[in-house]
């Protein structure tokens, strides 16, 4: 039977803990989450555990990345389930503050993120976000002082202004990003996939699809302008109210003409109903 993580709530008991880690010279890795956790975060998990001696795993819904309309009271909490699966993992500690540890009265002071964090995205749909974002995460770190700390792909723009913050604020932290976790139809491991109707589970594999034939046509020569707008076409004939389907490049996220314009990535951003999904692949 595999022993249950120490669980820590307050910010003085990390601190001690994470000293007594400290004090064994072991590297420690953190893996930043808001629960509700599927095979998706149990990879990075597993990668932390590839990149340090000692994981520790956030657990916090943040309520300062959701908009007032967004599904912060309804977003899924499974507390029983995130603790067994990570006792599996053999997860050494669990960081899980409530909101008042995170965010005290008279908190006044917020990190905005610009570069990649305003690369007309996400951010367009949701301005609010990545403040958020940074903000959480930043104190994470300084609290935590992970060595390393491990993201997944999926989320990718939040990848990217992740790492632009640690470098630009020299956090000492380096941010390693995970491939992402699919379901065997292709769909993105996501913890609001239990939103999705039987029919729209039914549709959602279409994102990543769509984006495989797009990238597949872009590097055989098709004009990248002409392949988007295809795969938008094909999103929107699936049933899917489209945000956003672009080519960007892979470290900027500044829009690109061509394959000859960097490393390319294709994010994808559509609802099937009232659930928000969100993908990317390399082209």
């Amino acid at each position: 039977m595999s022993r249950n993580p120490m669980v820590v709530r307050t910010v003085p008991a990390l601190r001690r803990t994470l000293d007594g880690l400290r004090a064994r010279k072991a590297r420690v890795a953190l893996v930043p989450t808001m629960g509700a956790l599927h095979d998706g975060h149990l990879s990075l998990v597993r990668l932390a555990r590839k990149r340090a001696e000692k994981v520790v795993v956030s657990i916090f819904v943040n309520p300062t990345q959701f908009a007032p309309t967004e599904d912060f009271g309804s977003y899924p909490r499974t507390w029983k389930a995130d603790v067994e699966k990570l006792a599996a993992e053999r997860v050494e500690l669990i960081w899980h503050p409530d909101v008042k540890t995170m965010y005290p009265e008279g908190f006044a002071t917020r990190i905005s993120p610009e570069g990649p964090a305003v690369a007309g995205l996400e951010d367009r749909f949701r301005p609010h976000f990545f403040g958020g974002v940074a903000t959480v995460v930043g104190k994470l770190f300084t609290q935590v002082r992970p060595d390393v700390a491990i993201f997944g792909e999926k989320d990718f723009q939040q990848l990217r202004v992740v790492t632009q913050m640690a470098r630009d604020l020299d956090l000492g932290v380096k941010v390693i990003g995970s491939r992402t976790v699919r379901e065997r139809d292709g769909l993105a491991m996501s913890s609001r996939n239990v939103y999705l109707s039987a029919e729209e589970r039914r549709i959602a594999p279409t994102l990543y699809k769509t984006m495989k034939a797009s990238a597949a046509n872009i590097r055989s020569g098709e004009a990248i302008a002409a392949a988007l707008a295809a795969g938008g076409q094909t999103i929107a004939a699936a049933g899917f109210v489209l945000d956003y389907l672009e080519a960007r490049h892979a470290e900027t996220l500044a829009p690109i003409g061509s394959l000859k314009d960097g490393p390319v990535r294709m994010l994808v951003a559509a609802r099937p109903g009232t659930t928000r999904l969100i993908d990317n692949i390399a082209v």
